[in-house]
């Protein structure tokens, strides 16, 4: 068994347990709401209803999305062990929806004017997942 010294000396890489049936009823097109629904704790679900919003025009609407995904993400790391800080590789699929939510709580905050949560959410996602924040724009 190998070992991983994190040199850095900052905690683990926090990783979210798989829940493939939101991803999978996604992935064959079933509306995202409906999915939100049925997986309310999917963080996944809320950062879809939050692109099509933004993509629609309706920045609000966006914006309550995602922020109900990332407080849904952020249960789930807390769960996950996660501390406050650390890295949320998006490298490992099930953390993609808590990243994606919280790329689309900056876009909408930035949006809407409220520049304090724009720059706290762009902060914390580069912190969380730098591929994130690069792969996400």
């Amino acid at each position: 068994m190998a070992i991983h010294e994190n040199l850095l000396g900052g905690p683990p890489p926090t990783h979210l347990p798989d829940d493939p049936e939101p991803r999978e009823l996604l992935a064959g097109g079933t509306p995202a709401a409906d999915v939100a629904a049925k997986y309310p704790s999917s963080s996944l679900a809320w950062a879809r209803l939050a692109d099509e919003a933004y993509e629609a025009g309706r920045v609000v609407e966006s914006y309550a999305y995602a922020r109900t995904g990332y407080h849904r993400g952020l249960d789930a790391l807390r769960r996950a062990g996660w501390k406050g800080h650390g890295p949320v590789p998006w490298e490992h699929e099930p953390n993609r929806g808590f990243l994606r939510a919280l790329h689309g709580l900056a876009r909408a905050a930035g949006a809407i004017g409220e520049q304090e949560e724009y720059e706290r959410c762009s902060t914390f996602l580069r912190d969380s997942s730098q591929t994130a924040a690069d792969t996400l724009g």
